[in-house]
């Protein structure tokens, strides 16, 4: 009989961890034809038997995992998410970007003039995820508020930015695009995640989110605002402060009133947002709603 003490600890697993099963397969003795083949690859190894079409639904399972597990680890009881062109510069490259426009026809000048107008927003940005981030809010040993973008440029990276410079961590959504794009500089490493599926992706922005602001911007931040707002408007989710920045921007690309008149939503419809313009206006919001020490 062995006198293994960890054979009798009561503790113990008696199966061993996937890892370790990972490491007896690197130390098979004798390769053959049989062991060489991918057909003996254990199924969690083997990349192309998980990429197969049939093992779409076990990539979604892990895609909505992942991200659940680390940040759970990480501590984040809940964020504040913000949403917002990926296409705005930040405030000090507004007068380069503008002499850069001078060489082109009068359209795309007129184009880089916008884009530049909306340049105070990166700021905002980056105020509203400083000012969340200096809080420091800690409920039940979960930090709460906790910034998140998108991950990229713009105004994706003027929150993390604000998060960063007040010496907090932040966290950033990537996605895999056909061309080529990476995480910001800002955000945090060990909560840096990246997605293959929209789906999933647009899951995690909101199942810690307390709070939305939403910028300027495309079609992804449309697509996210609304579906934000259809989430809340059928009941699927709870309400929470939406803090939509830029009313001359917004009330310009998108008819908000004539969608009441028009009866394809109701007038109440219309405060599920709050119009913004300042971080400060904002977090204002936020404090109001949860009843928070401003």
């Amino acid at each position: 009989m062995t006198d293994n003490k960890s054979e009798r600890d009561l503790s113990d697993r008696k199966f061993y961890a996937a890892d370790q099963e990972a490491e007896f397969g690197k130390t098979l003795l004798h390769q053959t034809p049989q062991t060489a083949h991918p057909a003996y690859r254990l199924a969690f190894q083997d990349t192309d038997f998980l990429l197969r079409d049939e093992l779409r639904p076990v990539r979604f399972q892990l895609e909505l995992l992942k991200p659940e597990m680390l940040l759970d680890e990480a501590g984040v009881g809940s964020t504040l998410v913000v949403y917002g062109s990926a296409r705005i510069p930040p405030p000090e490259a507004a007068e380069t970007a503008l002499e850069g426009a001078k060489e082109l026809p009068e359209d795309e000048c007129r184009v880089v003039e916008n884009l530049v107008k909306k340049s105070k927003y990166y700021a905002e940005a980056y105020n509203l995820a400083k000012i969340a981030s200096e809080k420091s809010i800690v409920e039940e040993g979960k930090r709460q508020f906790v910034v998140c973008s998108g991950g990229g440029p713009s105004i994706m990276e003027a929150a993390n930015k604000g998060a960063s410079d007040s010496g907090a961590e932040s966290i950033g959504l990537n996605i895999i695009l056909p061309h080529e794009q990476a995480p910001n500089s800002y955000v945090t490493p060990y909560l840096s995640l990246n997605f293959h599926y929209f789906a999933l992706r647009k899951m995690h922005f909101l199942l810690r989110a307390k709070a939305v602001a939403v910028f300027p911007g495309g079609f992804g931040t449309f697509d996210e605002f609304f579906e934000l707002l259809t989430l809340i408007q059928t009941g699927k989710m709870k309400p929470m402060p939406i803090l939509l920045f830029g009313k001359e921007f917004w009330t310009r690309v998108v008819d908000f009133e004539a969608l009441a008149e028009e009866g394809t939503i109701s007038k109440k419809d219309l405060d599920l947002f709050r119009w913004c313009e300042t971080a400060e206006e904002a977090w204002a919001h936020i404090a109001a709603f949860y009843d928070l020490d401003r």
